[in-house]
């Protein structure tokens, strides 16, 4: 049961008639999960949620008709990303025969009546026992795109202003440790992200007037994300108060690139935002990069204060797990506020030399958290083309009014990163002049470090390469490879790299010329 200053009645009853295997069929144990906000019972193929008669300062459930609105509220926000998972509300009912769900007699508690999934396939387990491949990150990108697609939109939300007051309650609670965490860093965290919300608020109160503020999950981190069928499925959205979710859609995403990054899946989170920026297909959602680190780094801080509050009411192993628990997650915080000059760096090469492959691992070591924005020109040609991203494109998409317009775009989006203060890898093939020097002299109208990086292989290593390609963006087959090594490609000055070793060799050397 919960602490006495939190508990406000007693649901031992209920509790014991939804533990008692004979309430479902008498078929199996049932498995009770506790949490300060609720109690789940897991029974055969079922499972059956109720709010803890609890209230905390963000939290009330304190009464029954609290109770039940909260579980309505939970189906009406889950189901749209979890429809064969949420099921309904239903009420605990008593009459002379005892207790019942969704029986005939008086309504004596509420639950959120859900169908049982397999509890190691959540994000958290997945990634411990097998890790995260490139594809489910991938499809993880789409589902909160999808997500984020369906929310509510909110014009007037005040979400710059409600960030605001997020900051400074951090700070507060925060304050309150200065043997963990120290007087010293607790308000040089909080000044650096108050500097960091006036220098991006103005775009804060544009995105909001563009549609970007919108009623979210809320809670998107790695144990609210379940693998079903390989499709992942977001699920315990908040619930209790729409203020709390109503936010902007990259702070919705910063809460998984937080926890993928404090787990140290940097890689994995890299991934994670360069496909959702191209799922989105919106390039103008780049502006938004600019508020990324103070998103993650309050997300870090709020984990850092709920960690520091129940340490209070903790002991033993568990205290000290708490403690580390609670400093890891602010130093995470502090370092995402770290600031670092980006970078802008170009992968060219014949189709097939790898610079996707090479783009996609060099992205990551990039500072600030989580990395490089990584920008492909077959990406964009299917973007501008208005296809979807493998469809094969004809004669029409290779004018080269179309291949320049890509490189324009291409650009374009570098110079939005790099405005937002963000770290870009651009991959094309850059066989022109004229084109390389375009992005040289980009970085240089940015005043921003640049890296032009080459990739060769003999011509026949890279005809098979482009001839073995299967669900890929690039359309390019061995014969445009053939023919693109017929081109001469001019003066170069870029770092050579000898591609045919392998991705892990080209990255190594990559590394090395761009002084990572």
């Amino acid at each position: 049961m919960e602490p006495a200053t939190h508990a406000v009645e007693d649901q031992s009853a209920v509790f014991a008639f939804l533990a008692d295997p004979a309430t479902h069929g008498g078929n199996g144990v049932v498995k009770r999960i506790d949490t300060h906000g609720a109690a789940v019972f897991l029974a055969g193929d079922a499972a059956y949620k109720v709010k803890r008669a609890v209230k905390f300062p963000f939290m009330d459930f304190s009464t029954l008709e609290r109770r039940r609105e909260a579980c309505t509220a939970e189906i009406i926000v889950n189901q749209p990303n979890a429809p064969d998972v949420y099921l309904g509300a239903l009420p605990i009912t008593r009459d002379a025969g005892g207790l019942a769900i969704d029986g005939d007699g008086e309504p004596v508690e509420w639950c959120v009546h859900m169908r049982r999934f397999d509890e190691s396939r959540t994000l958290d387990r997945v990634a411990e026992a097998e890790g995260l491949s490139d594809g489910l990150l991938d499809r993880i990108a789409a589902s909160i795109v999808a997500s984020h697609d369906r929310a509510p939109v909110h014009h007037r939300a005040g979400f710059a202003e409600a960030l605001a007051r997020i900051i400074e309650e951090n700070g507060e609670s925060l304050a309150k440790t200065p043997e963990l965490f120290g007087g010293v860093r607790v308000e040089r965290l909080r000044r650096r992200a108050r500097e960091t919300l006036t220098s991006v608020r103005s775009t804060l109160e544009l995105r909001e007037r563009q549609g970007r503020v919108r009623r979210c999950h809320g809670d998107l981190h790695l144990r609210n994300i379940v693998v079903l069928d390989d499709a992942p499925t977001l699920f315990d959205a908040i619930e209790f108060d729409d203020a709390l979710a109503t936010v902007d859609i990259l702070y919705d995403l910063a809460f998984l690139l937080m926890d993928l990054g404090e787990r140290d899946f940097r890689r994995e989170a890299n991934r994670v935002m360069n496909r959702y920026l191209v799922e989105d297909r919106d390039p103008s959602q780049t502006d938004g990069l600019a508020a990324l680190q103070l998103f993650v780094s309050v997300r870090a801080a709020i984990r850092a204060k709920v960690a520091a509050a129940a340490i209070g009411t903790t002991e033993g192993t568990a205290l000290s797990d708490l403690r580390t628990e609670a400093a890891r997650y602010f130093d995470f915080a502090e370092a995402a506020l770290t600031p670092y000059p980006p970078r802008l760096v170009a992968v060219g090469g014949l189709s097939g030399a790898g610079k996707s492959t090479l783009a996609a691992g060099l992205a990551p070591d990039f500072r600030p958290f989580p990395g490089a924005v990584h920008l492909r020109s077959d990406v964009i040609r299917k973007r501008l083309m208005g296809v979807a991203e493998h469809q094969k494109l004809g004669e029409a998409g290779y004018t080269a009014d179309v291949t320049a317009a890509v490189y324009a775009s291409l650009l374009d989006e570098a110079e939005a990163a790099l405005r937002a203060r963000q770290s870009v890898i651009v991959d094309a093939v850059y066989q022109r002049l004229d084109e390389r020097e375009a992005v040289a002299d980009l970085a240089e109208a940015m005043d921003v470090d640049f890296t032009g990086i080459w990739l060769e292989a003999p011509t026949e290593t890279l005809v098979a390469r482009a001839d073995s390609r299967r669900h890929d963006a690039s359309d390019a087959d061995g014969a445009v490879v053939a023919a693109q090594a017929k081109r001469d490609i001019g003066y170069l000055d870029w770092f050579r790299i000898d591609a045919a070793g392998g991705p892990d060799r080209t990255l190594r050397a990559a590394r090395s010329a761009t002084g990572i």
